[in-house]
């Protein structure tokens, strides 16, 4: 009976892992299928698409996928995915920015509305959670790539105006608007890269007891679950919460 548990349990996790995988393996390739039907399909010519290429390389997606999604934006021209974003408040009033890329927007609002109710918090109008945070360019490098030292000087030269490191990647953070300028430069010395994106970063984050905050992880994670959803940001404090992320 125990092995069996135990079996019961592998299968669980394994499933949960795979689930995941697949989820974010979607949102990458809705990126590519995106950036590539907005502009060129040479990722040369195109940064958004040579970052989302690159970010889905470091998520280990298998190059079939990454042709397919660029082949995507050729094919499926009747299928227009538009950007929109959700504000809102979730339990005990965390503010929460909502990104999603949608081909149904009544679909994709009636759902976020729905799990915000559901969590006692609701949606606001744009602005109303938004004033709460700062919009920053985020571009992150494995620490394998390049030493500490050497991309404090490298990020500086290319005009970002912070980089900080933790024990896995280097965070470089620039102004959003320049942030395809400062990776250009970082291009000449670094050749693969996490993720390159613009970020919603809170201003004040709101620190709540174990019981709420398993409750606002998991409103955040079902969010996080939606097909339509790409990010979600919050001004939660998870410091002592363990990995939540919202990518």
């Amino acid at each position: 009976m125990s092995g069996h548990s135990k079996w019961a349990s592998i299968k669980h996790k394994k499933g949960k892992v795979d689930k995941q995988r697949s989820k974010i393996f979607s949102k990458l390739s809705k990126e590519i299928t995106v950036a590539a039907k907005l502009g060129d399909k040479d990722p040369d010519m195109n940064p958004r698409l040579r970052s989302a290429i690159q970010a889905a390389r470091s998520a280990n997606m298998p190059k079939d996928n990454i042709v397919r999604a660029i082949d995507k934006s050729s094919v499926n021209t009747e299928i227009n995915y538009e950007s929109l974003r959700y504000e809102g408040f979730g339990p005990d009033k965390i503010a929460v920015i909502v990104e999603t890329l949608t081909d149904n927007k009544n679909r994709t609002a009636s759902n976020i509305r729905t799990i915000f109710q559901k969590s006692g918090g609701g949606l606001g109008t744009q602005g109303s959670a938004s004033h709460n945070f700062n919009q920053l360019g985020i571009i992150k490098i494995d620490k394998k790539e390049i030493s500490e030292e050497s991309i404090f000087d490298l990020a500086i030269d290319s005009g970002a105006d912070e980089c900080i490191s933790n024990n896995e990647f280097h965070e470089i953070h620039c102004h959003m608007n320049e942030i395809y300028n400062v990776k250009k430069k970082l291009e000449e010395t670094v050749k693969n890269f996490i993720s390159t994106e613009i970020e919603w970063m809170p201003l004040n984050k709101i620190k709540l007891e174990k019981e709420k905050e398993e409750t606002a992880i998991e409103f955040l994670e079902t969010l996080e679950e939606d097909d339509d959803v790409q990010n979600v940001y919050h001004s939660m404090d998870e410091s002592s919460s363990g990995d939540t992320e919202e990518d």
